[in-house]
């Protein structure tokens, strides 16, 4: 599996228990497990939600699904 598969699947399944619509970027940190300490890890890549949060803007929201949460965010960072 590759990176970008790896994280995307690593956020689709921290946000398995999350209602959405999510409407805002402090509900979505509050959906994460682990809050903005949840960690995604694929190879030598460890990111925390908190970190990929940077990466939305209020715009995106609300977001729907953690399908497109996670596309969002790994579409973002490049990967």
């Amino acid at each position: 599996m590759s990176v970008r598969e790896t994280i995307k699947s690593q956020i689709i399944g921290a946000l398995k228990g999350a209602a959405f619509p999510i409407i805002s970027p402090e509900a979505l940190l509050a959906a994460f497990p682990n809050g903005a300490e949840t960690t995604c890890v694929a190879g030598d890549l460890k990111v925390t939600a908190g970190e990929a949060g940077k990466l939305l803007r209020v715009d995106d929201f609300p977001f729907a699904s953690a399908e497109v949460v996670a596309e969002t965010i790994v579409s973002r960072a490049g990967l």
